[in-house]
């Protein structure tokens, strides 16, 4: 099983906010109820269920498509 996560852009580094988002769960017997997520959560979802956590990349673009 596969959890593929990306950093949000308006999370920054000890912001007090959840920090990824999750794009997609490759597998079956996980359903994922949140949009955002915290680092540490993702690691205990990891742990229990045995899934790889995949970091997708950023293309360095913000939702406009505009270099940032």
């Amino acid at each position: 099983m596969k959890i593929f996560v990306r950093e949000r852009v308006r999370a920054n580094e000890g912001a007090k906010k959840p920090r990824y988002r999750v794009v997609a769960v490759q597998g079956e017997g996980l359903t994922m109820k949140v949009k955002r997520i915290r680092k540490c959560e993702l690691n205990q979802l990891a742990k229990i269920t045995g899934a790889e956590i995949v970091y997708l990349e950023r293309d360095g673009k913000n939702a406009e498509g505009k270099q940032g």
